[in-house]
């Protein structure tokens, strides 16, 4: 299952969720690194007036940065989209395999008329992003010819195809994001007690050196604090324990499907992987909304 060959609405609101999370973290990595420079420049290296107006303009910027944060709100469009993009395509998995409520029919035109309605609804429910998913994917179909296809195919084939491009596709992705996530928060935790140490060598030196000139403690008070907050924003740890649940419960998922002999338990049985594959980003939307 190719990228192109999901819905027009999935691609929309896939590229719009991409494009709101790299907006909002780049608004963020900007005020964190305008608030260091206004602490270095802290320091008073130069008594210049243009100095102490340049000085002025990084605070001016530093609280533009947060203005943009606080009223464009990035991070609400980025959760939304992704919220969006995930409900299409978990509705598409069913519309390919066939589940409910997309069970088969005499003539493809219902399952396919259903399903577009479907995309109507959740587009309606979701009219707040309307303007971040305007984009060149409009034009494109709904309903692809590779997801016919693969509806077409027989229970076995479809059972095999859903489980190497779906069920281990997604184990595989939590895993290497759980694995992710870990290293990421590993790397910026020793990096944030680098800072501190540093910090604590610098008090030492304004002690024991007090003639020494400008000790740089500020700056690196501003940048430990930026770090931690960069962790939380980002949530590592949390993602990590979450995402590494998901890909056991994906495992626990995959030894039931043997099981499964009839279209009426492929239907059951492709609900409930779909409702664990979705559940992980509907709680992350959820605890942003809290």
């Amino acid at each position: 299952m190719q990228k192109d060959d999901y819905p027009a609405l999935y691609l929309d609101a896939d590229k719009a969720s991409n494009s709101a999370q790299r907006r909002y973290l780049s608004l963020v990595r900007a005020e964190y690194a305008l608030l260091f420079i206004a602490a270095v420049l802290g320091l008073q290296w130069s008594s210049s007036t243009y100095y102490d107006i340049g000085y002025a303009l990084v605070f001016v910027l530093a609280a533009t940065m947060l203005l943009i944060r606080s009223f464009k709100k990035p991070e609400q469009t980025w959760y939304r989209c992704r919220a969006l993009a995930e409900s299409v395509k978990t509705s598409t998995w069913r519309y390919m395999m066939r589940a409910d409520p997309f069970l088969d029919a005499e003539s493809i035109q219902e399952p396919r008329s259903g399903f577009r309605n479907y995309l109507r609804e959740i587009l309606k429910a979701n009219r707040e992003v309307g303007e971040a998913l305007a984009s060149g994917s409009s034009a494109e179909d709904q309903v692809s010819s590779a997801m016919d296809t693969t509806r077409s195919y027989s229970l076995e084939k479809r059972k095999l195809y859903y489980r190497k491009n779906r069920i281990q596709e997604q184990r595989t992705w939590y895993n290497s994001r759980a694995n992710d996530n870990k290293k990421a928060f590993r790397r910026w935790v020793i990096a944030t007690v680098g800072v501190y140490v540093v910090a604590i060598l610098s008090v030492l030196v304004r002690i024991g050196k007090p003639g020494w000139g400008p000790i740089p403690t500020d700056p690196l008070i501003v940048l430990a604090a930026s770090l931690v907050g960069w962790i939380q924003i980002r949530k590592f740890s949390e993602l990590a324990s979450s995402y590494t649940l998901t890909a056991h419960e994906i495992g626990i998922t995959l030894g039931r499907l043997e099981e499964v002999q009839t279209e009426s338990e492929f239907s059951e049985f492709v609900n409930e992987s779909e409702l664990a594959f979705s559940r992980e980003h509907t709680q992350w939307v959820a605890r942003q909304n809290e």
